[in-house]
């Protein structure tokens, strides 16, 4: 926690030109939210194909116009050059979100999963190269660990991957990796598990299970859990992504090229999140005493368990997460209660 906070104190003493793609998504909006309570100019890019202006609009809320001033926002999209040329020009720092995720999404799509996540990688990052930008933190995946079955995980041991998504994640590695070699620019990875919080989308057919999962406890609907409930994740809070983020581009030169396990080093099942959830909105929905989640089939590409060894990120950026699963739960559901239940 020392080292994060010098680095915001540095941020705080020092304007830097960041561009985060995807920035109007879950992840692109609260590291926007970061950078700008830290007086930091930011540029932003999105396609608003996953992403929403709501969120932008939230952020600009949250931090007030005097510091919103500090944003530019580009709307474009990874998959063209010339738009990632543009949204690169004069800065120090890119954190890379803009992909489609989703594991069963892209089963059913792998090649719109392909040209966003690796034609599109590959652009931004020949733009980055270009720009002579400082460093290129990009969002990788847990997803690459595959069908290697030993916990926790360990980014020098990767297995097969299980799914498009997770081979697109892989090459993202290995192009940074390749970049890093061939032309110099410092690339660092962030590996994420199961990231939760405010601005997380609940709709759709690819939302994530923890805010699917709030938005049908709040409204007393059917709850999904796949498989029999004792699969588990190492569920990781939006704050401690932010404090990766912010390491990682600021971090010692000796810790860049490489990729990094940003989660808990915890596992909690989904009967375990299901229960917790329940509990932590029953006061306010009574109809939850009698709430119960319905089991169906197991979900083709997924791994039945996954937990990080945090040791390297802990090591070398410097990383000390600040919220477990509990307390992050209890952030994250005030913000939905707020939002998916306006007259609570």
């Amino acid at each position: 926690m020392k080292k994060f906070q010098e680095v915001k104190q540095h941020l705080a003493a020092h304007q830097y030109h960041w561009l985060i793609t995807g920035v109007a998504g879950f992840i692109g909006s609260n590291l926007l939210e970061a950078l700008l309570r830290l007086n930091q100019k930011v540029t932003g890019l999105d396609n608003f194909s996953t992403g929403h202006q709501h969120n932008l609009d939230q952020v600009r809320e949250a931090v007030g116009a005097d510091k919103w001033q500090n944003f530019a926002f580009m709307e474009g999209d990874i998959r063209k050059l010339e738009d990632c040329a543009i949204a690169c020009k004069e800065v120090d720092y890119v954190l890379h979100h803009a992909a489609l995720g989703s594991v069963s999404r892209s089963i059913e799509d792998p090649i719109l999963t392909n040209a966003n996540n690796v034609t599109g990688f590959l652009n931004i990052l020949v733009a980055s190269r270009d720009a002579l930008v400082k460093r290129f933190v990009y969002a990788a995946s847990s997803s690459t660990y595959g069908d290697h079955a030993a916990l926790p995980k360990v980014e020098s041991v990767i297995g097969n991957p299980l799914s498009p998504y997770a081979a697109t994640k892989y090459v993202n590695e290995l192009y940074a990796n390749v970049f890093a070699r061939c032309y110099g620019i410092e690339t660092i990875g962030l590996r994420y598990f199961n990231i939760f919080g405010p601005r997380q989308d609940p709709n759709g057919a690819y939302a994530a299970v923890i805010p699917q999962w709030i938005a049908a406890l709040i409204n007393n609907q059917p709850l999904y859990i796949n498989g029999d409930g004792e699969t588990s994740r190492d569920f990781c809070f939006i704050e401690n992504v932010i404090q990766a983020n912010l390491l990682a581009a600021t971090a010692d030169k000796d810790a860049a090229n490489q990729v990094y396990n940003v989660a808990l080093n915890d596992r909690t099942s989904l009967n375990q999140l299901h229960e917790m959830m329940r509990l932590l909105l029953l006061e306010k929905f009574p109809h939850l005493h009698e709430h119960r989640p319905q089991y169906v089939g197991f979900r083709a590409g997924d791994i039945r368990n996954s937990q990080a060894d945090i040791t390297k990120a802990r090591t070398l950026l410097g990383f000390e997460p600040t919220h477990r699963i509990g307390e992050g739960l209890k952030q994250a559901m005030a913000w939905y209660v707020r939002h998916l239940a306006p007259t609570i």
